[in-house]
């Protein structure tokens, strides 16, 4: 294909987005002796091929397709990137930041732990739920259920006890609320259906606890990978514009 640009003959090659097509790709890249490429970055389908050719060595641009998408004339995947490669070559597309590879790993890890909070939430809500629907008021004696007293409780109320008193006597001793007036809200009308949604959501709470354990662990084991020490080039931290009394 001829560049409309400069007249000069282009090489065009299409390839799908299976892995082995993508190693194919870098291939190609690496006979034509490319040393840099220009990526637009949509959503995360660009990962897989920005770490394939980064690995080869080979310089990624990461741009973002914004500020051209509106340009009118490219309604053609093709002259969408003869376009984008075009800009790259005269400088024009500025990379956006893309930290080094073990910082990604640790914001990738960081971005599933916070995603697994919000899921372990949602039960908790669940939970909140089903216990409403039962009028089972434990929220006027502890605001958080899913602490020593709540979880202790709700696993009685799953495993089919009834007697208020009894779940009374499973509260913290930290617990200021009166016995009296714990007991009254562990009255409920207990409801087959709202005890099994019960169940289900505190059984998938300890689920997701579990899985953010085993998160923090991978890391802490990818943070060893970082230095102790700062470089000796590192600047210095500003400071403190309100420093601590002695």
């Amino acid at each position: 294909m001829r560049s409309r640009r400069t007249g000069i003959l282009a090489p065009v090659r299409s390839f799908e987005t299976f892995t082995q097509d993508l190693h194919r790709l870098k291939e190609w890249l690496q006979q034509c002796r490319i040393t840099t490429v220009a990526m637009e970055s949509t959503g995360v389908y660009w990962i897989a091929r920005f770490q394939i050719l980064e690995e080869a060595g080979i310089e990624v641009c990461l741009v973002n397709a914004q500020p051209v998408k509106h340009v009118p004339g490219r309604k053609r995947d093709v002259i969408d990137c003869q376009w984008l490669q075009y800009l790259h070559s005269v400088g024009l597309r500025r990379a956006s930041f893309r930290p080094e590879d073990r910082v990604c790993v640790i914001r990738s890890l960081l971005r599933h732990r916070d995603r697994l909070v919000q899921m372990a939430a949602a039960h908790v809500q669940h939970m909140q739920q089903a216990l409403t629907q039962m009028n089972l008021q434990i929220h006027h004696v502890r605001s958080d259920i899913t602490g020593q007293s709540g979880l202790t409780i709700l696993d009685a109320i799953v495993a089919a006890e009834r007697n208020p008193a009894v779940l009374a006597q499973l509260r913290h001793a930290r617990v200021q609320a009166s016995e009296e007036v714990v007991v009254k809200s562990l009255v409920g009308d207990y409801r087959r259906e709202h005890l099994f949604r019960l169940g289900q959501s505190l059984e998938a709470y300890r689920y997701y606890q579990t899985l953010i354990t085993t998160c923090d662990q991978e890391i802490e084991e990818q943070l060893q990978n970082f230095d102790r020490q700062l470089p000796s080039d590192a600047p210095q931290l500003p400071p403190e514009r309100y420093p601590h009394p002695p």
